[in-house]
């Protein structure tokens, strides 16, 4: 029976570690390449585009003929002709009317135009709320990688108390150290249990959140080895162009002002009365008629003035976003080019520390093995150890972070997706 139960536990141990070796794998790149093909909130925008190309057929269409009809029926019967009936065709007037509401050429080639542009803009529209997306999943998945490092940390300074408590609890039965010394160690191996419960909570609720952003529900991992990079221009200005050329949010308002450029024309044109002209079939009282129809507005008080009027309003607040936005970029990617070259020196000089933090903490750990350093000691160099590592890697996040609001602020961000 202890046969069975050993080799059940060692099958479930097998499948376990083969199930999460079948895990995905995900980088940097990888996350934001399912993001851009999974995620439901994209999914969602891309009906945006089909709505504004639906436009463009709607805009394409001619007005539909028009058929009237009229029918009068003489209903005294006194005044019939030749004691005829009432159904009789001498006691009716009949009226067929067919006409056709005439569109200028220019008024439906600018609608056919200014619904291009609209679609055109919901195609840009759709690349910005992509950059949106991209900066949402990449700022999730550095806060995935750093709940996970912080976890790999915890666990690393576990393990290495635990190992003294063994130890200690050997030196305690010896009478090497004292019980206060294995207690202190014991104590410390316990906290650190309680900040590694915590932590893996904490990551994965990060997961989580990575796995909605990136469309997927099947349990993931993340590859903590990427060092995904891209290179910058070595100019600020250069950077500036590029974010000016590249920018989604730019192309977006750029496409509007020249949709609000058509609307203008398209007013204009509308200001034109439509003329309805058709024929007229008329059999009265057996008596057949045949003429022509036409109508037209009078353009006395109408003339279409508000539209045209609101459509010069429509430019000038498109232009003037326009100009605001490109001031907004500016800004920003000062903010981010110099946030982005601090962490990366501040990354640079923390590298130093963590080297010198483990050796204080290996030297410290050795000479309390041979008694040479008291329990505190040690427990102190341990907490620095911590300390140091957990500063270095938040400061690597914050590197990171920055790098990703670089990318986000000069637009191009897109290219980790490519």
């Amino acid at each position: 029976m202890p046969n069975r139960d050993t080799f059940l536990l060692i099958l479930l141990t097998i499948l376990g570690a083969v199930s999460v070796s079948a895990q995905p794998l995900f980088s940097l790149h990888r996350a934001l390449q399912t993001a851009k093909s999974n995620n439901p909130f994209l999914k969602k925008d891309q009906f945006n585009i089909n709505i504004a190309e639906s436009d463009i057929v709607t805009a394409q269409l001619r007005p539909n003929p028009i058929l009237n009809n009229q029918s009068l029926q003489l209903v005294k019967s006194s005044v019939y002709p030749n004691d005829s009936k009432w159904s009789n065709a001498s006691n009716r007037q009949v009226w067929w009317q067919l006409t056709k509401p005439v569109q200028l050429p220019k008024q439906r080639q600018y609608k056919i135009e200014i619904a291009t542009q609209n679609a055109q803009v919901a195609q840009k529209s759709y690349i910005e709320a992509e950059r949106n997306l991209f900066q949402a999943t990449a700022v999730k998945w550095l806060d995935v990688w750093a709940q996970r490092k912080q976890l790999d940390i915890l666990q690393s300074a576990k393990k290495n108390i635990d190992t003294l408590v063994t130890i200690n609890k050997l030196r305690l039965k010896s009478e090497v150290i004292s019980e206060t010394d294995f207690v202190r160690t014991e104590l410390l191996a316990n906290q650190y249990l309680l900040q590694i419960k915590s932590a893996e909570r904490e990551y994965q609720n990060a997961l989580n959140e990575l796995k909605l952003l990136i469309g997927t529900q099947d349990e993931i991992q993340i590859d903590t080895t990427d060092q995904f990079s891209y290179s910058f221009p070595d100019s600020f200005n250069e950077l500036l162009q590029q974010a000016l050329s590249a920018r989604s949010d730019l192309d977006v308002l750029e496409s509007t002002i020249d949709a609000t450029k058509t609307n203008i024309k398209l007013q204009k044109a509308l200001a034109l009365p439509q003329p309805e002209l058709g024929i007229i079939y008329n059999p009265q009282n057996t008596m057949p008629y045949l003429g022509i129809y036409g109508t037209v507005d009078l353009p006395f008080f109408s003339r279409n003035q508000g539209e045209i009027k609101k459509s010069y309003f429509f430019k000038q607040q498109a232009e003037q976003y326009l100009d605001a936005a490109r001031r907004q970029v500016q800004t920003e990617l000062t903010n981010a080019y110099t946030t982005y070259q601090t962490q990366r020196q501040n990354v640079q000089d923390f590298t130093k520390v963590l080297q010198q933090s483990q050796d204080i903490l290996n030297k410290v750990r050795y000479a309390y093995l041979r008694g040479g350093t008291s329990i505190i000691d040690f427990l102190e160099a341990q907490r620095s150890w911590l300390d140091t590592q957990q500063q270095y890697y938040d400061t690597l996040r914050q590197f990171r972070s920055s790098y990703i609001q670089l990318l986000y602020t000069s637009g191009l961000i897109h290219q980790l997706a490519q």
